[in-house]
């Protein structure tokens, strides 16, 4: 019974390149975790302004949002393998310059803005090229656990990560952090380096402003597509309340930068898990039902985490709304895994990517207009319930998502055989039918 419920593990013990590819992307977010952190608390430090640190990370979105959409076609043209190679070296550059300001005697506020949009720009070329490169490396049947098995990687990381960065901050202070970013972009570098080549069907579309359209399209003609982008969106805009989390730790909760830590590992530790829990999302056949559920939930523990004076109480709260997201991460990739052809896989993940990435960054903005016309907590509970609001409103409006039924669904696209490179010839469907 309880090896049901459980995650399988089973892609990692059978599958040698899923398995790199799952390891260095493991090593790798635990020092972008530790990053995120140090970033936001700094800022704090360096202007004492909650707002400041909502603006580092808004940012990020522009960046985030060219790089993502431009690089949807480069990963359906391109042998993702050498796409994410080269990301690896950009993500590095901008620890690179983190850790050169760190060392300053005077640490300038400048380079946090600009070396988080330099990453920024090819987190989503990278994301997506992870994404679109599964399906080579595991079977059909196994994709299901294989995107359980990196949820629960990167919700391990979002709890180490942010708790270690508070205490190495603390004591080491923040150049150390950002080294260890590095340091972890090489590690993955090193993993990357073992994968066979990992070329697109049919050898890659042409990069055309026709095939970044036919993405965009192609997600607007579905409305589980379309339904999980919104939904999560919503989520993440109004429900995120990660920008007042310095605020809250020195004025609500009397804390410094361990408390920091604590209130950003905390989600992490509900979806992790929640993650583990996952060994039977392949028996639920209505995703999209479960993905409003979740977010539900999301919405509801967010807006009492923002009622709640107590630390324990919130941090309880915070990892109730982590797993609650966790669980509808995984139901929203399998969404996109079963709806979306391999042709089309680089396009649709970056496009995914970019509302899940650049959701959180508005929403940093969101929670600091927020705190600074009714304080921290009022940003964080009416954050809550207005993404409660924007899931009932997008099952309203996008019913098919609502109705999705995977057992019903017709393949996009014959699946190619794992570390294959897909059946020549074989037509990609037309993204407005």
């Amino acid at each position: 019974m309880v090896g049901g419920v459980l995650v399988d593990t089973g892609p990692l013990r059978r599958h040698r390149d899923f398995r790199r590819l799952w390891g260095g992307q493991l090593v790798s977010q635990v020092g972008t975790q530790l990053t995120i952190v140090a970033v936001s608390y700094q800022t704090y430090r360096l202007t004492g302004s909650t707002a400041i640190v909502g603006l580092v990370s808004l940012g990020q979105l522009v960046p985030l949002l060219a790089g993502s959409l431009l690089g949807g076609p480069l990963v359906d043209a391109w042998d993702r393998r050498r796409v994410m190679l080269f990301t690896q070296f950009m993500l590095a550059a901008g620890s690179v310059g983190l850790t050169v300001n760190a060392l300053l005697g005077h640490p300038q506020v400048w380079p946090l803005f600009a070396c988080t949009a330099e990453a920024a720009a090819f987190q989503g070329l990278d994301w997506s090229a992870r994404r679109a490169s599964l399906w080579r490396l595991v079977p059909p049947a196994e994709l299901p656990a294989a995107l359980s098995i990196q949820s629960a990687a990167f919700q391990l990381t979002s709890v180490i990560g942010p708790a270690a960065a508070g205490l190495l901050i603390a004591h080491a202070g923040f150049a150390l952090v950002y080294g260890l970013d590095v340091g972890s972009f090489a590690v993955a570098l090193v993993t990357v380096v073992l994968l066979p080549a990992l070329l697109p069907e049919r050898g890659g579309q042409p990069i055309t402003l026709a095939s970044l359209i036919g993405g965009v399209k192609y997600v607007r003609s579905s409305q589980p597509l379309a339904g999980i982008f919104v939904i999560d969106l919503g989520a993440m805009v109004f429900g995120m309340p990660r920008a007042v989390f310095p605020a809250l730790a020195s004025t609500l909760y009397g804390g410094g930068a361990a408390t920091v830590g604590y209130l950003n590992a905390a989600p992490g530790l509900g979806a992790l898990a929640g993650s583990l829990l996952t060994g039977r999302v392949s028996r639920v056949h209505r995703p999209g039902r479960a993905v409003t559920v979740c977010v539900v939930v999301w919405g509801i523990a967010i807006t009492a985490f923002g009622l709640v004076p107590w630390l324990p109480a919130a941090l309880a709260l915070l990892a109730a709304a982590g797993a609650a997201d966790v669980v509808s991460a995984v139901f929203r990739m399998m969404i996109v895994q079963q709806v979306t052809p391999d042709g089309m896989q680089g396009r649709v993940n970056s496009l995914i990517y970019a509302g899940i990435q650049g959701g959180p960054r508005l929403g940093d903005a969101e929670a600091g207009g927020a705190a600074a016309l009714g304080g921290p907590q009022f940003a964080a509970w009416s954050g809550g319930l207005l993404s409660v609001l924007t899931a009932v409103a997008t099952c309203w409006l996008l019913p098919g998502m609502w109705r999705y039924d995977s057992r019903a669904a017709s393949s996009a696209a014959d699946r190619p055989p794992a570390g294959g490179h897909g059946a020549a010839g074989q037509a990609e469907p037309d993204p407005v039918s």
